[in-house]
Order: structure tokens, then C-alpha cells, then sequence
């Protein structure tokens, strides 16, 4: 990921967290992990990853 990337794929956001692909679409289904949808395309933004984390860790 360089440094001006903004959003991820989703399978970019599920080596991030490091997670199968099949983890990312549950966390997006349960609205833990925020997306963007443009065109055809779902992308993660950067900034909801440290989201989701967070989410998850109040639910623990």
C-alpha cells in the first residue's frame, strides 16, 4: 500500500487485517467494517480499518 492510497480492495483489506476474504464480506455484511461502493467495485477505506479493530475489540 503507498503512502497516497486511500482505499482498498478487499482482498488488500483482508491481507491488512489479516483475515480470508470470506472474514472481510462478513465484517462488511455486520456493518463492522465500513465500505465505499463505486461503480461495481466495494472498496475499504484506510481509515476503516482502525475502525472496525476497534469495534471489534469493544466486543470482545
Amino acid at each position: 500500500m503507498t503512502t497516497t492510497s486511500l482505499l482498498l480492495t478487499v482482498d488488500e483489506a483482508a491481507e491488512h487485517l489479516r483475515v480470508s476474504r470470506w472474514t472481510v464480506y462478513n465484517l462488511i455484511r455486520s456493518r463492522t467494517l465500513r465500505t465505499v461502493k463505486i461503480g461495481r467495485r466495494r472498496l475499504v477505506p484506510v481509515a476503516a480499518l482502525p475502525e472496525c479493530l476497534e469495534a471489534l475489540e469493544d466486543a470482545a
